[in-house]
């Protein structure tokens, strides 16, 4: 894979960004070659890092989880080894949808999705008597005013 995207390697991932069923005949016609070479393109992606997976994205209201909360996390230590005690901690927790490490006051930030409050709540106290934590903040959310899992492409004059 070259260290930099061509505009039909550009093109290839906005379009699987958009829709990552389409088939690899449409994919080719959309992004202007043949089938053969858009494939050899689409795994020259994958297998660069530039394509991560793909996945359907689901709906956690209409599958009964009705919270959507954030737990901000403070830790009592920043060692590398508690650091990653506690992120091995909360990979295992299911209610955890994504985990950042932040600079600043907050050491994690911490998006979850839970079927009822009660649920978050049992949740909240094992957070809080993980190893390492200091103290933990939430927010439940009231609405999504946005929410685009995508790469903004049309800012992308900086991309390799």
């Amino acid at each position: 894979m070259p260290t930099r995207l061509d505009a039909i390697d550009r093109n290839i991932l906005k379009e699987l960004q958009d829709d990552g069923r389409i088939t690899n005949v449409e994919l080719a016609s959309r992004v202007g070659i043949s089938a053969p070479p858009c494939l050899r393109r689409v795994r020259a992606l994958e297998e660069a890092g530039y394509i991560r997976g793909y996945r359907g994205l689901l709906d956690e209201r209409k599958l009964g989880f009705e919270v959507t909360a954030f737990a901000m996390v403070h830790l009592s230590s920043q060692a590398e080894g508690d650091l990653k005690a506690f992120e091995d901690f909360v990979r295992a927790q299911p209610l955890v949808r994504e985990c950042w490490m932040l600079s600043g006051e907050i050491d994690f930030i911490l998006k979850c999705a839970a079927p009822d409050l009660k649920t978050f709540q049992a949740f909240v106290g094992e957070l809080t008597a993980a190893p390492h934590v200091r103290n933990v903040k939430t927010s439940l959310t009231l609405r999504n005013s946005k929410d685009a899992a995508m790469v903004p492409f049309d800012l992308g004059q900086n991309l390799p």
